[in-house]
């Protein structure tokens, strides 16, 4: 039995942050149904190429595994009427409509969490409650300053190359799901309405996530820089290029410090006054790093990486990700395993209303269903 066994979930987010908080959720052992527009389904199965061979783009295969899969319009009365009804059997729901759009449908999710004591709600904004701006990871990026501390220090401002914003906004909304069914399951009384009544924005998250970047233009005053591949606290903590590729280097410690110069041989460098701290360090950053740099060029990655290894010194050969899924056992119809403890694969991502007649029929007793899903 899987930890969140005999929840049940209703999925009525579409694109990234959303479907993955779901997926999560699923992972972990919840029944999941999927909510989709008649037609056209989740906004992301249309985002490709590449798509698999019965045309599901990748995007959308990424964050829908372990769902059943429902096509249902909320402007018709008869599939409103169905969506309460699973609302009413449901634990927890997960919606990113722009604010007022399901009010404005007459599913109000204020007044539900009010009519139901179990139900936890959780809506992923881009802007929070009463910001009617749609949430697009990239506009966060550039907005909550994550693109101006990305690429190189002469360069123009860059995105991170995973839409990572949408991607820290549903593990908090998982959080916070996960927040509230323990208090709901800990408490002798109800928990209040207003506490699993859940707001996430992406705008929230993203600023949350600067974490030490931004503790460090409160504490300076000053504002934050870009540092490419260095590290605006530590050094070195940066790429090097050996005579072959990339490596990384993540000197944490003072006493890492002295085990990586003996590891590269530069003695005199474990002596120098100059070095001793990482203060002084990062005080005389630019002329370590110019040794530094010589020294580890003249060797292949893997000959550093193993004695750098040896030494107990954080290092890694910068990889391509195709090389990463082909280590991690990923499935080009699942995606990459669960990360989250205890979560399993159950259910392949779903074609567009594949259960539909089996949820019309029988609500939340369409589950459990075959792996096999069409």
């Amino acid at each position: 039995m899987l930890p969140l066994d005999g929840l049940r979930v209703l999925d009525l987010s579409r694109v990234l942050a959303g479907p993955l908080c779901a997926m999560m959720l699923g992972d972990l052992g919840a029944s999941v149904i999927k909510v989709e527009r008649p037609g056209s389904g989740d906004d992301t199965r249309g985002w490709g190429p590449p798509f698999d061979e019965r045309g599901e783009s990748a995007y959308y295969l990424s964050v829908n595994r372990n769902k059943l899969s429902l096509a249902a319009d909320l402007g018709d009365a008869a599939d409103r009427e169905l969506l309460l009804q699973l609302i009413a059997g449901a634990d927890v729901v997960v919606d990113n409509f722009r604010p007022g759009t399901l009010e404005r449908r007459g599913i109000d999710p204020r007044a539900l969490v009010e009519l139901y004591p179990r139900l936890v709600w959780c809506t992923i904004t881009g802007f929070g409650e009463h910001g009617d701006r749609p949430g697009y990871d990239f506009v966060v990026q550039a907005e909550r300053g994550w693109m101006a501390i990305s690429g190189v220090p002469d360069g123009e401002p860059m995105k991170i190359g995973v839409a990572l914003v949408d991607v820290v906004a549903g593990k908090d909304a998982t959080a916070g799901i996960l927040a509230a069914l323990t208090a709901r399951g800990l408490r002798s009384a109800p928990l209040p309405a207003s506490q699993r009544r859940l707001i996430v924005s992406l705008a929230d998250s993203a600023a949350a996530a600067l974490v030490n970047v931004a503790q460090n233009v409160l504490v300076s005053g000053k504002d934050a820089g870009r540092w490419g591949n260095g590290h605006p606290n530590l050094v070195p903590y940066q790429l090097f290029q050996a005579a072959d590729r990339p490596l990384v280097v993540a000197v944490g410690t003072d006493a890492q410090w002295l085990d990586f110069v003996r590891a590269l041989e530069l003695p005199a460098l474990a002596d120098d006054p100059r070095f001793l701290t990482n203060a002084g360090r990062v005080t005389n950053r630019e002329e370590l790093i110019a040794m530094l740099a010589a020294r580890l060029g003249q060797r292949p990655a893997a000959d550093w990486l193993a004695l750098l290894t040896t030494a107990g010194v954080p290092a890694g050969q910068v990889r391509g990700v195709a090389e990463v899924v082909a280590a991690g056992g990923g499935s080009a119809a699942t995606g990459m395993p669960p990360a989250v403890p205890g979560g399993q694969v159950r259910l392949p991502p779903p074609r567009l209303d594949a259960h539909g007649p089996a949820i019309r029929g029988r609500g939340w007793g369409a589950f459990p269903l075959p792996v096999a899903d069409g």
